[in-house]
């Protein structure tokens, strides 16, 4: 029997790219998967195109961004979870973030803000005594403020240093924490942008790292995106206001 069987894993955002290809190796590894959006119908045509067994999944409606809904969310699911992985993203054009604050005030409440509340939520419930591993996505735009895209780096960067502080919070009960920081990915969300090939990686290789995260706080898939990350870190300010 796979040991996985009775674990149960919660995906917020589970409808991106990225977070379909988690479900379908979750299921794959023996784990059941509990797969929250917006966009139930999305995911719903996901499991189907797949062949997914539907015993393995259950599909619920979720907002990042309605915090007042969260409570009730998670009093509701149908299992406590073993491992959280907070998938839900949401990216506007900087140019846009910085002459509309709808749209940057959008990106802060689904990568930042919704992300702490029911993080929080999850977290703070000591009755779960299933919870073992919590995962959150990050960004390379969160490790440096660059001009093309601060607005959004900046939700990334806050989402980071939550999660590096919760970690600590939950040392104790030993529950791991993670952040996958990551690049280019060839999703919907970076569709019509002018991007390196070289560097866009595919969404099931980065479900990869997720799926098989280890005890590390900061996961960076791609050895090239992990050159870039630490070149990132120790990059005088001066050379980094000249990056795009």
């Amino acid at each position: 029997m796979n040991q996985n069987t009775n674990k149960t894993v919660l995906i917020l955002g589970a409808n991106s790219d990225v977070a379909k290809q988690c479900i379908r190796q979750y299921i794959q590894k023996g784990f059941s998967v509990i797969a929250a959006s917006r966009n139930t119908k999305s995911l719903k045509d996901f499991v189907a195109a797949n062949h997914l067994d539907p015993s393995k999944i259950t599909v619920l409606y979720f907002d990042a961004a309605d915090f007042d809904s969260h409570q009730s969310f998670y009093n509701q699911l149908p299992a406590k979870p073993h491992i959280v992985v907070y998938a839900a993203g949401f990216l506007v054009d900087n140019q846009e973030a910085l002459t509309d604050f709808k749209g940057a005030k959008q990106m802060m409440e689904v990568n930042y803000m919704g992300g702490v509340s029911i993080l929080n939520i999850i977290a703070m419930d000591q009755s779960n005594k299933n919870l073992e591993r919590i995962i959150g996505l990050s960004s390379l735009s969160g490790v440096r403020g660059r001009k093309s895209n601060f607005v959004y780096g900046s939700t990334k960067a806050a989402f980071t240093q939550y999660l590096a502080g919760l970690r600590q919070e939950l040392a104790f009960r030993r529950i791991t924490v993670n952040a996958l920081v990551i690049g280019y990915i060839r999703t919907k969300i970076n569709e019509g942008l002018q991007l390196n090939e070289s560097l866009i990686m595919e969404p099931d290789y980065v479900a990869k790292f997720i799926v098989n995260a280890g005890n590390s706080f900061t996961i960076v898939p791609n050895f090239k995106w992990k050159i870039i990350y630490f070149i990132l870190k120790i990059l005088p300010e001066s050379l980094v206001a000249k990056l795009p």
